[in-house]
């Protein structure tokens, strides 16, 4: 583990991401990984503090694929994980089946393609646990924009008008950040 691995690490352990981890596990969903806003907004608030960062785990965003998988399969973890943590959203996306039911989105050919391709690269940072409670991350574009708080999009998202919007409300939640357009 790197020195930005470890530090993620310990930072999301101590959070609600370190709680839901090791149920994610249990679903056993094929290449699956935890990313999105509950991974960089913990880390967000833990690095510029809760009183002036307002961003906070709006829902987990759970990345798998499995090629021969259908939406049901998505709902029935969703259901599993909302009875288990009630207080919490989920949301369960299979990238290999994510273009066919959403209209105008690509699909993808791994789990990494498809995070990889998310809005800005502090987004595009995976986290799981393996069922002997090993973490392992998968971070394309490295940890140096999440925990520098910087708001970058991603290469298929520089002219993105989504990528922008998105940035402006990261900014008005936690004007600690920079936006590197």
């Amino acid at each position: 583990m790197t020195l930005n691995q470890v530090q993620l690490k310990e930072i999301l352990l101590n959070s609600p991401v370190g709680e839901v981890l090791p149920a994610i596990a249990e679903l056993q969903l094929p290449d699956w990984w935890l990313a999105g806003g509950a991974v960089r907004n913990t880390v967000w608030r833990h690095i510029f503090g809760s009183d002036d960062c307002k961003l906070v785990i709006k829902d987990f965003d759970i990345a798998f694929f499995d090629a021969l998988g259908e939406r049901s399969q998505e709902l029935g973890a969703k259901e599993t994980l909302t009875n288990q943590f009630p207080n919490y959203i989920f949301d369960v996306k299979n990238q290999a089946s994510f273009g066919r039911w959403r209209e105008g989105r690509q699909t993808f050919d791994s789990t990494e393609d498809g995070i990889s391709n998310w809005l800005h690269t502090a987004t595009a940072v995976g986290v799981r646990v393996n069922i002997q409670g090993e973490w392992e991350f998968f971070t394309p574009y490295g940890l140096d924009d999440l925990f520098n708080g910087i708001i970058r999009p991603t290469p298929t998202h520089i002219n993105n008008p989504d990528a922008s919007n998105k940035s402006i409300s990261f900014l008005e939640k936690c004007p600690a950040l920079k936006n590197v357009a």
